[in-house]
């Protein structure tokens, strides 16, 4: 299949762009490098189509998804701090961005889009572990934006037959995810930190909990997303259906990493929510998703690959 990734420089996206060649698609990145970087590419720069432009220009999509089969839509602005300072950006990229293209890969005959979206939509709903039934109580403008392009699937799908499928993530992590932006997740952040030596910062009490998973487990979910027969028109969430607080994610990095200073706290963050943990029956009886990679184990792999980075680097 010809298959475009959204977001391909990115992190979710380059890891979905490897795993699209080892299994001998031909590949399409659309990617406008505000947040993904080009480094992610560079080592099958040769074996894939790279067109620098934007979801949140028609044009742009067009262009990339002509010819294409299927796409993965990973691009997005991230980070609900971010959104909270502007709305208006997280709209147009993660809303109006998916909207162009639904758009663009109906007129261009595309079989299956499968968008990346986000355990946010829960927002306030107090109750554990999250289904997929239940109501959505977004606290932030990124979830906001998040379940619109939820929706925008559900409606291209009913009126257009357009296949779609939208996977909620739950706090993805693993190689190449950015530590160094002023909006990086927690276990980038925490491992930059202990790594200069520095406490990591844990806004608020840490004893908010998250269901944390590994990037090789939402690949598996995503090659679910793409051929399962059942998926179309469908959400399902995409995680472990477990959960650690923030103060025992910091303790466990820590420990792996030989970390002698401790975690320091500071005020907490607006529109973040309380706890967050996964229902992932769905996902297990349509996709045939199963997460294969533990916490711990995907911490290890990304410790590891974040000091190879480094090496490579210096060298």
């Amino acid at each position: 299949m010809k298959i475009l990734v959204t977001g391909g420089a990115g992190f979710i996206g380059s890891h979905i762009v490897r795993r699209m060649l080892e299994l001998e698609h031909e590949v399409v990145v659309l990617d406008n490098f505000s947040t993904g970087r080009r480094s992610n590419l560079e080592a099958v720069a040769s074996d894939i189509d790279v067109i620098e432009g934007d979801v949140g220009c028609l044009d742009h999509v067009e262009q990339a998804v002509a010819g294409c089969d299927a796409v993965f839509h990973e691009a997005a602005l991230p980070s609900v701090p971010r959104s909270i300072a502007d709305p208006l950006s997280s709209h147009q990229a993660n809303a109006t961005g998916t909207l162009n293209v639904l758009v663009a890969a109906r007129d261009a005959g595309a079989r299956r889009v499968v968008i990346a979206s986000s355990s946010s939509v829960y927002g306030s709903v107090p109750d554990l572990p999250k289904r997929e039934s239940m109501p959505t109580l977004p606290m932030s403008p990124y979830a906001v934006s998040k379940l619109a392009a939820e929706s925008y699937c559900r409606t291209w799908f009913d009126l257009y037959g357009l296949e779609t499928v939208a996977l909620r993530y739950f706090n993805v992590f693993g190689p190449r995810q950015d530590p160094l932006s002023a909006y990086a997740a927690v276990v980038p952040r925490f491992i930059g930190a202990y790594r200069a030596g520095e406490p990591p910062v844990i806004f608020g009490d840490g004893e908010q909990s998250r269901d944390f998973t590994y990037i090789d487990n939402v690949l598996d979910a995503n090659m679910g997303a793409l051929e399962s027969p059942a998926a179309p028109g469908r959400i399902y969430n995409i995680a472990c259906n477990d959960r650690i607080t923030l103060n025992e994610l910091a303790g466990d990095l820590g420990e792996i990493m030989g970390a002698t200073v401790r975690p320091v706290h500071a005020a907490p963050r607006p529109g973040e929510v309380r706890h967050s943990q996964a229902s992932i029956d769905a996902a297990r009886e349509d996709l045939g998703y199963e997460p294969r990679i533990s916490l711990r184990e995907g911490l290890r792999r990304t410790v590891a690959a974040f000091e190879l980075e480094s090496v490579e680097v210096s060298a």
